[in-house]
């Protein structure tokens, strides 16, 4: 099926022909009719297959022109990065259609947001804390919504905001279209659907965990952290077809140690690097997104913070320098590199720990990821993280203070002044003893 064939208006025609684009992904080909019919939509489908032009597009063609000044479609994301691609999407979508259409976020300006939506807008595109933290404050009406998006539900939950999103859904309107996107359908996803959504149709497109056909996957069995930075340091100089590489790191923490080593062990040119977790400013993620975009960054190094949803084009490489915590954040995270039908490459770093890890990727995938030893020339460290160290496991009854670490016998005989037990009341004794009998103390005068 080419675009000629779904139900566009000429705006978004000309708008997609400029883009380059002949035939829409299968999300898009399934979900536009579905939108389209005004009932609500559970979309289900892996990252990377165009969920975003999924939902803008049927929605664009159905929003008649207004001058109404509070938002008629209201698009909730997890990140504040979430919110800039959305927004960018709506830049490609809508060069030839008058629509009003603004993002906002926690770390911004709240004034300079209250502002632009008493300007006017026809869709705001949001993170969930945002909406509630406008909504309270008067500056934002959710009365006259008419259609609630809501993307990556299933990243928003593992964020902590589901009582935020409960929130938002009780304010927005019973009477509306709810239309949801997911890569995975877990246990909370399905409660909200059933308690939220009335009848919805369920569009699924290669869900979570179906293995990408076009990402090259391999594993090095690597033994600690500081041999993992060689390692990395090694693919780096030697692989000149990693021209844009995001590597994953499981805590800010660490990630902030890998860019401080990798750093300065090789000349490798200047801005080689950036590094992007949820403690940096939003001005810099978003500068440094950009970077990497543009190709003035070679290595992105980050946090899950962009393992869902956002759209990097011509990511050569993902590597996994830790495994993530759950299976399908793997496919997340791999899913930033092979899209639009490119070749793409996904290299893990696997201790012996993570094999429990390993097993249930390969479940989820049914493929085993090829494994590979070191290569000669990388340096085993031996220097450790603190959390590398194994500590003897302590049952609780061998706790200190238990009758297993009582004291036992003395190995010789106490002395004759050791010997002595304490009776109480020497002073007493030795009254009694000498005077034999008790003293007592004389009446008052």
């Amino acid at each position: 099926m080419s675009f000629e064939n779904l139900n566009l208006n000429n705006q978004l025609r000309n708008a997609i022909s400029d883009l380059g684009y002949t035939e829409p992904t299968k999300i898009q080909e399934d979900a536009f009719p579905c939108i389209m019919s005004g009932r609500d939509v559970v979309g289900i489908a892996q990252t990377g297959t165009g969920k975003t032009f999924a939902y803008l597009m049927p929605i664009l063609r159905m929003l008649p022109y207004s001058e109404q000044k509070h938002p008629r479609v209201l698009i909730v994301v997890p990140t504040r990065e979430l919110v800039v691609q959305v927004i960018e999407a709506l830049d490609k979508l809508t060069p030839y259609l008058n629509v009003r259409y603004g993002g906002i976020y926690g770390g911004a300006n709240i004034n300079k947001q209250k502002e632009m939506i008493h300007n006017g807008l026809d869709i705001l595109v949001s993170t969930p804390r945002r909406v509630i933290d406008l909504g309270m404050a008067g500056a934002l009406k959710l009365k006259f919504i008419q259609k609630l998006v809501i993307d990556e539900v299933d990243e928003i939950f593992n964020l902590g905001f589901r009582l935020q999103l409960i929130d938002i859904i009780d304010l927005v309107p019973k009477k509306k279209q709810a239309i949801l996107f997911s890569a995975t359908m877990t246990d909370e996803v399905s409660e909200l659907i059933e308690e939220f959504f009335n009848n919805p149709i369920n569009v699924e497109s290669a869900a979570s965990g179906t293995r990408l056909e076009n990402i090259d996957q391999m594993a090095f069995v690597v033994p600690n952290f500081y041999t993992k930075i060689n390692l990395l340091n090694y693919l780096l100089q030697d692989d000149e077809d990693m021209t844009r590489v995001l590597v994953f790191i499981k805590h800010k923490y660490l990630a902030d140690l890998v860019f401080n080593e990798i750093q300065g062990m090789a000349e490798y040119p200047e801005d080689s690097f950036a590094l992007i977790h949820s403690n940096k400013t939003q001005n810099y993620r978003l500068r440094s997104v950009e970077n990497f975009k543009s190709g003035k960054h070679r290595v992105l190094i980050t946090t899950d913070v962009l393992s869902r949803g956002m759209d990097i084009p011509d990511v050569t490489h993902v590597i996994n320098f830790d495994l993530p915590k759950e299976p399908e954040a793997y496919m997340h995270r791999i899913g930033r590199t092979g899209r639009a039908s490119n070749e793409g490459f996904a290299l893990s770093f696997i201790t012996e720990k993570d094999s429990e890890m390993v097993e249930a990727i390969e479940s989820l995938m049914d493929y085993e990821i090829p494994k590979y030893d070191l290569p000669e020339e990388i340096f085993v460290e031996s220097k450790l993280l603190e959390e590398e160290i194994e500590v003897e496991d302590i049952t609780p009854y061998q706790k200190l203070g238990s009758k297993e670490f009582a004291p036992g016998p003395a190995f010789h005989e106490k002395s004759e002044k050791n010997q002595k037990v304490n009776l109480g009341g020497s002073y007493r004794r030795m009254i009694a003893k000498k005077y034999k009998k008790p003293q007592r103390r004389r009446p008052k005068k």
